[in-house]
């Protein structure tokens, strides 16, 4: 790839730095420089994680590549190194081949979770320096429930109760199927962009945005923690 544009998303303490076409890979700094070197040092680790997909992705292997086409003004959200306000590429309507490549990438998070639970399982995951951290189970139990609260963002929501956590795998395949039927109908026109009480809904290129963002933030929180092997 030639020339990646990204958007930054700038608040008074901290910044974020994202790849607009590849939702997920964005990363937060303490400026604007350091959130874009960010963003290209965790280049391989996002190729990695859609290895297999045929998405195209390919890291860039010069900071250069980057093309800052947007800069938003952040807010306390931002601050906490949360991307929370969709660049203006989000509103652009999404079209078959669009929700086709999100289920592909969201797919590609999912699997990734389910990969680093797996080489967690049975693992304490390290402490920070203060003895912080979520446990294994916290933080996927975290991941499940904001996922399904983005649904609510949305404009969607789940058929029925998700299946327990200790049946990963199916309640990953219940929030992918709610996803695929809310992208659908959004893409249909079926989700007003506001709710019934006036509040704007996120549109569906930032639910697959802010939805990936989380899922993969966490992937590397959990691969980050985990402790040597014997």
């Amino acid at each position: 790839m030639d020339t990646l544009p990204v958007y930054l998303e700038v608040g008074a303490k901290r910044a974020l730095a994202g790849a607009l076409d590849w939702p997920g890979w964005c990363v937060a700094g303490r400026d604007p420089q350091a959130a874009l070197a960010a963003l290209f040092a965790a280049g391989p680790r996002y190729a990695a994680l859609l290895t297999g997909t045929r998405l195209g992705f390919t890291a860039p292997k010069r900071p250069e590549a980057f093309d800052v086409v947007e800069t938003i003004k952040g807010n306390a959200t931002t601050d906490f190194g949360v991307p929370g306000l969709a660049p203006q590429a989000d509103a652009a309507p999404a079209t078959p081949a669009d929700l086709r490549r999100f289920e592909k990438l969201l797919a590609a998070g999912w699997a990734g979770l389910q990969t680093a639970a797996q080489a967690a399982h049975g693992r304490e995951l390290t402490k920070g320096p203060r003895g912080g951290g979520r446990s294994l189970d916290a933080i996927l139990e975290h991941v499940i429930g904001a996922q399904a609260s983005y649904l609510t963002s949305f404009g969607w929501k789940l058929p029925g109760p998700l299946p327990p956590l200790t049946d990963l795998p199916a309640a990953i395949a219940t929030l992918q199927a709610a996803a695929h039927d809310g992208l659908a109908a959004a893409a249909q026109g079926q989700i007003a962009p506001t709710g019934p009480r006036g509040g704007k809904r996120w549109s569906p290129r930032y639910f697959v945005r802010r939805s990936l963002w989380h899922i993969v933030d966490h992937v590397w929180e959990i691969e980050n923690r985990l402790p040597p092997a014997p």
